[in-house]
């Protein structure tokens, strides 16, 4: 086994190891994950059989090159916090949530408190039980991106909203501010996407060994050297928004990982100056719709830009002026 990093790693298979499954050999080589779990990651494509997505049922042969995103973390020990936090919408089954930007989702990589699992764990009353008990996370945001989540209160109700995202059936739309003008009013960003072998902390676009990415997006309004969009990601890749947007040339406003230091060339040092101050990237989860997963009923949620991205758009109009 090789680490890239914590949660990156590469196995070879040994003799014994072959003919056997993919997710019963993965089970015998990563300590602390289920079956069903890892099972999950490979239906997922966060399992690469020789930089190709694979199945469960892959039978293992000798000169096999495997390669995992642990994606999630084991189930670790953290306590409830009294943090606060704005429910949009609550029942006996399931909540969602705003996320504020500097937010973690949830306790791992040196972070164990002050995150989104904390604070629901705290409002939901539950309490850490033989060190194993886990909160509902379905699925994730970036620490800086803000915006609407889905949180599970059972076991059940997890897997039957995570189902719901591996088949697609979840309306994702979030609203970036990227750097330049961009040429046409809607488009598609159809590209793989793996990991950036350069630089363990970035994703890139590729075709070795990247997993499917599609992103759909239209423009909400222009302005000068800046453009408002849309974005409607329909697969769930990490950064995906952000590489993709990167990657035809149009990055994401404040996001230092990706936009290869265009915040730094903004000619208006007034805007230059904001978007430092705003100390965080211009993303936020807008728009989310899933089925109720007992009700079966259509859900649908929406929430305004927080006040630091209103108030930003407000800035950059007084400054410059609007493209019509």
């Amino acid at each position: 086994m090789r680490l890239l990093e914590e949660n990156h790693i590469i196995l070879s298979p040994e003799e014994s190891d072959v003919g056997k499954r993919l997710d019963i050999f993965l089970a015998d080589k990563i300590e602390g994950w289920s079956r069903a779990r890892l099972k999950k990651l490979i239906t997922e494509g966060d399992v690469l059989v020789n930089s190709s997505e694979s199945k469960p049922s892959y039978k293992i042969r000798k000169d096999d090159v495997i390669e995992v995103e642990l994606t999630e973390l084991p189930a670790t020990s953290f306590k409830p916090e009294a943090i606060p936090i704005e429910i949009v919408f609550e029942d006996e089954f399931l909540a969602v949530v705003n996320k504020p930007s500097g937010m973690v989702v949830h306790p791992g990589a040196g972070v164990h408190s002050g995150t989104l699992a904390n604070a629901i764990a705290w409002h939901f009353n539950l309490e850490n039980v033989d060190g194993s008990n886990r909160v509902g996370i379905v699925h994730r945001l970036d620490k800086e991106t803000s915006g609407l989540m889905v949180v599970a209160k059972s076991q059940e109700v997890q897997e039957k909203l995570s189902a719901q995202f591996q088949n697609r059936e979840v309306f994702k739309q979030y609203i970036a501010l990227v750097h330049g003008a961009v040429e046409q009013e809607s488009g598609k960003i159809d590209a793989p996407i793996g990991r950036d072998r350069k630089n363990r902390l970035k994703m890139k676009v590729t075709t070795q060994g990247g997993r499917s990415a599609l992103s759909f997006w239209r423009v909400l309004r222009r302005y000068e050297k800046f453009t408002l969009l849309e974005v409607e990601p329909k697969t769930g890749r990490t950064h995906q928004i952000r590489v993709h947007l990167a990657y035809i040339g149009h990055p994401i406003v404040g996001d230092r990982l990706y936009n290869s230091g265009r915040d730094k060339t903004v000619a208006n040092q007034q805007i230059k100056q904001a978007i430092a101050k705003l100390n965080r990237f211009f993303l936020h989860s807008a728009r989310l719709e899933f089925n109720h997963p007992v009700t079966g009923r259509r859900l649908s949620f929406s929430c305004d830009l927080p006040a630091e991205l209103s108030e930003f758009l407000s800035f950059l109009q007084k400054a410059t002026l609007t493209v019509s």
